[in-house]
């Protein structure tokens, strides 16, 4: 009688909780149905770049404050102040004491941010990586521009505004996977594609327009019948074109810059600047942060898993890049 009475009990206590995992799996379903995608103020997700005051960051943080709005939480930004990869680890180690929702990050250095990144990963706080990626990191996403496409468009502009002939030269950033990426594809196809032109040097621009300026002015010193210069970022294209103004009609060059701050812009209207590169900058912290939302609550299937075995997310998305000239410049100044 005693073992009669213990199994109803069992069955009752199964069938309970059955109808408890079923009442709660519906409020859930039906919350989510009922007010959208929507959190709460107060569940923070903070956006980490290194050098922090660069107009080239207003656009992804934009875009990061506009999916905010629609998802009704809200977005912090943090930065280091100089290309600095430990300045970065320390700010992102400070992010992850604050115990936020998510992280989106922007890595100076492929390698040296995988301890912090992880660190957050282990401590259960979603992060995808944009503009700049750290491939070897357990990060969910890399969400940007595919660097290497976009040095093969930027030299088929190139050939294209020097008739398929001519000597050529790249300023870049050596050390950072996107500038390293945008100069191979750079090489690959002029060496590929146009065998009248040659890349006669790769000079380091340091991302700074001073230098960029006397790396310019060497090169047109050395190589007398160079004809254009492909340059891998914006601070650094302003930095050629004051060089080829400087030199006026004494030694006229191609430039082909990256990005569209208003300093690249204001050159490509006046004709200093030929071209550049513009970037989905947009897109990266607008679905940077759907990404990190979708993670935070479990949205995505299958779920994130500590294991890595199955990505809930694409682990790469191509937010996507265009040629900008003269002739619709006009289109890319800040609204």
């Amino acid at each position: 009688m005693k073992k009669m009475l213990l199994v109803y009990i069992l069955l009752i206590s199964a069938f309970a909780l059955y109808v408890l995992r079923f009442e709660y799996t519906s409020q859930v379903n039906s919350s989510w149905e009922d007010r959208g995608l929507r959190g709460d103020i107060g569940e923070t997700y903070i956006m980490i770049t290194f050098q922090s005051g660069l107009e080239y960051w207003k656009s992804p943080l934009k875009g990061f404050e506009d999916a905010a709005d629609a998802l009704g939480v809200t977005v912090e930004y943090r930065g280091a102040t100089r290309y600095d990869a430990k300045e970065q680890t320390m700010v992102i180690e400070q992010a992850i004491a604050r115990k936020p929702a998510g992280i989106a990050i922007s890595a100076i250095d492929p390698q040296s941010l995988v301890p912090a990144i992880n660190k957050a990963i282990d401590a259960d706080i979603p992060v995808v990586l944009f503009d700049a990626d750290a491939p070897d990191s357990q990060a969910y996403s890399f969400l940007g521009t595919d660097n290497y496409k976009s040095g093969v468009m930027a030299a088929d502009k190139m050939a294209e505004l020097l008739g398929r002939e001519g000597e050529v030269a790249v300023l870049n950033l050596p050390g950072q996977q996107n500038h390293e990426e945008r100069t191979k594809g750079f090489r690959d196809t002029i060496k590929e594609r146009y065998p009248s032109m040659q890349i006669v040097e790769v000079a380091d621009g340091h991302g700074d327009a001073m230098v960029s300026r006397d790396e310019t002015q060497r090169m047109m010193k050395e190589h007398p019948e160079l004809a254009g210069i492909f340059v891998t970022e914006a601070t650094g294209g302003a930095g050629a074109g004051e060089a080829v103004q400087t030199a006026g009609d004494r030694h006229p060059l191609q430039i082909i810059s990256f990005d569209t701050n208003k300093a690249t812009l204001d050159m490509i209207k006046n004709g200093t600047i030929s071209a550049t590169i513009a970037q989905g900058t947009w897109n990266m912290g607008y679905w940077s942060l759907q990404y990190l939302f979708h993670l935070h609550h479990q949205l995505t299937v299958p779920a994130p898993s500590s294991s890595g075995e199955n990505a809930p997310l694409p682990v790469m998305v191509d937010t996507g890049i265009s040629v900008v000239t003269r002739s619709d410049v006009d289109d890319y100044y800040a609204k």
